[in-house]
């Protein structure tokens, strides 16, 4: 992680599979800046949940959240985590 970036987890529950396409489109613009993601089908809910972790600028991690969260039948929440003592000796 360097200084200008934030280390986040975006947590997404689809409900509509419509969704899903432009979904993957939004997390494949931002390929490079992905951790690691997981998907798990939930079919008694009816829904899939999908975690991404990021590292990037928080601009660019609030764009991402809003864009997913703006798509019909999906709802996205952000937590960042807190900067570390390391990170604050650095400014």
């Amino acid at each position: 992680m360097n200084c200008d970036s934030r280390v986040a987890l975006i947590g997404i529950v689809v409900s509509d599979p419509s969704s899903v396409t432009r979904l993957n489109e939004y997390l494949h613009e931002c390929a490079h800046y992905i951790i690691g993601r997981m998907g798990v089908p939930y079919e008694k809910a009816g829904v899939s949940i999908i975690s991404v972790a990021i590292d990037a600028p928080q601009d660019v991690i609030n764009t991402l959240s809003g864009k997913l969260g703006a798509l019909k039948g999906v709802t996205s929440c952000l937590l960042y985590t807190s900067p570390s003592p390391r990170d604050r000796s650095l400014s």
